[in-house]
């Protein structure tokens, strides 16, 4: 009883000293971790072996993926390689279906970058297009943000699936296969919202001047600004197909090395190597501590350590025997694959960080995954989704994108909260019920 008293006060503590107080996450976290451990009668010295296997163990994991992750997205951004792509997925579906467009566009662009910075990036492009086909700005922004969200919450690299799968242990080429497949079946549903609500409610759009930084002919082509994103990932995917009991590629030296450059490390290294061909020069200041890797290190540290703060405290739960507990509590119950969608979802609907309450709901499921039945291969690659899914919703006041979407489109809030934020709303549901009928079926 005294531990479980311990994560609810636990929990408590952690949501009002990032909300009420707005207090950094990592402090916040790992403040969180020597509490609980303190509270928990855990010894001084399983509480220091704790904070050393948590945070240790999470980062040699994850820190490197996210950082190379980060690091292929900027030079993505900053070259004009984002746009590029956006501009090639146009191309093919058309000025006609321009909510489907928007979607996609938003949808594989934050699979490398942030999906705030997406949302900046495409908004031109979103407004050029309600403009042009005299639709509703409402309906192409809306488009574009649920597109975003959806891909930032369950497709790697993006660093909050990275960091998910790392705590968790599913096995990274599975957590892409299955979380590009879970994401765009949950597109349907939000492009339905988009078509059939969004687009009623008025708003319109006035083209500005443009103001690019990088002249057009300078961004590169479409093949090269596409190679960075989709190689690692089939490589990724490639080494998790090599390591089937089946053994497609077979056991010698070939299977030896699609496992080396699959491996998520080299694979996002392949990636981060191939965007630096995106320049029509490279610069070394582009390379240094000032210029884009530089900047991509101020992005990713934040994550890489609020990730390693959710590893201890992770650690610290695993270590104090709750485990043992919840399953003596749980084995009548069956919450399975819903408990990690419903703490996902209430952190991120009460603090607003999609990335933030990934890594905290990892890290609390990861020593529970046993006694509720998730500690299979697939069940792991499952319950990663599931949080992703309870990290989509609910997007609204406390949300950076909420306020991004909001002032770029110049809608109010009651319009933000009406669109974007019931957008996410559906988004998260209709993932969470596609994940547990995969479930029924692979699991």
């Amino acid at each position: 009883m005294v531990l479980i008293l311990s994560v609810l006060f636990v929990l408590a503590f952690i949501l009002i000293a990032i909300v009420k107080y707005d207090i950094h996450p990592f402090l916040v976290l790992f403040a969180a971790a020597l509490l609980y451990g303190l509270l928990s009668g855990m010894s001084f010295d399983l509480i220091i072996q704790s904070i050393s296997e948590g945070f240790g163990g999470v980062l040699g994991s994850v820190g490197l993926l996210i950082l190379l992750g980060v690091i292929l997205g900027t030079f993505l951004e900053k070259t004009g390689g984002a746009l590029v792509i956006a501009e090639k997925i146009l191309s093919w579906i058309g000025k006609k279906s321009v909510n489907l467009t928007m979607m996609l566009g938003g949808y594989v662009l934050s699979i490398p970058v942030f999906g705030d910075s997406t949302i900046i990036m495409m908004n031109p492009i979103a407004k050029s297009l309600a403009v042009k086909s005299n639709r509703s700005y409402a309906g192409t922004m809306i488009a574009l943000s649920l597109g975003a969200m959806c891909s930032h919450s369950l497709v790697p690299p993006t660093p909050g699936p990275i960091a998910t799968a790392g705590i968790l242990n599913a096995d990274l080429g599975q957590m892409i296969f299955w979380g590009v497949i879970v994401s765009l079946l949950t597109l349907i549903p939000g492009y339905i919202f988009v078509n059939k609500f969004v687009s009623r409610i008025p708003l319109e759009a006035t083209i500005e001047t443009d103001q690019e930084a990088v002249s057009r002919n300078d961004y590169p082509s479409a093949i090269k600004s596409f190679l960075p994103i989709i190689i690692p990932l089939l490589l990724i995917i490639m080494a998790s197909i090599a390591n089937y009991p089946t053994k497609p590629f077979g056991e010698g030296q070939l299977l030896g090395v699609i496992k080396f450059i699959g491996s998520p490390v080299i694979a996002l290294l392949i990636g981060a190597l191939l965007s630096f061909t995106l320049p029509k020069k490279l610069d070394k200041k582009m390379l240094s501590a000032s210029g884009w890797v530089g900047k991509a290190l101020l992005i990713a540290a934040p994550v890489i350590f609020i990730t390693g703060a959710g590893g201890v405290f992770g650690k610290m739960l695993q270590n104090s025997g709750i485990g043992t507990l919840v399953s003596e509590g749980m084995k009548d119950a069956n919450w399975g694959i819903f408990l990690p969608f419903l703490i996902a979802f209430a952190l991120k609907t009460a603090q607003g960080s999609t990335t933030v309450a990934m890594i905290t709901t990892a890290s609390i499921i990861a020593p529970l995954m046993v006694p509720l039945g998730l500690d299979t291969e697939t069940m792991k690659v499952l319950t990663a989704l599931s949080v992703g899914a309870g990290a989509i919703a609910i997007s609204h006041a406390n949300d950076s994108g909420f306020w991004v979407v909001t002032q770029l489109s110049g809608m109010t809030v009651k319009q933000g909260n009406q669109s974007h934020s019931l957008g996410t709303l559906i988004m998260g549901i209709s993932a969470i019920v596609i994940i547990y009928l995969i479930s029924l079926f692979v699991g």
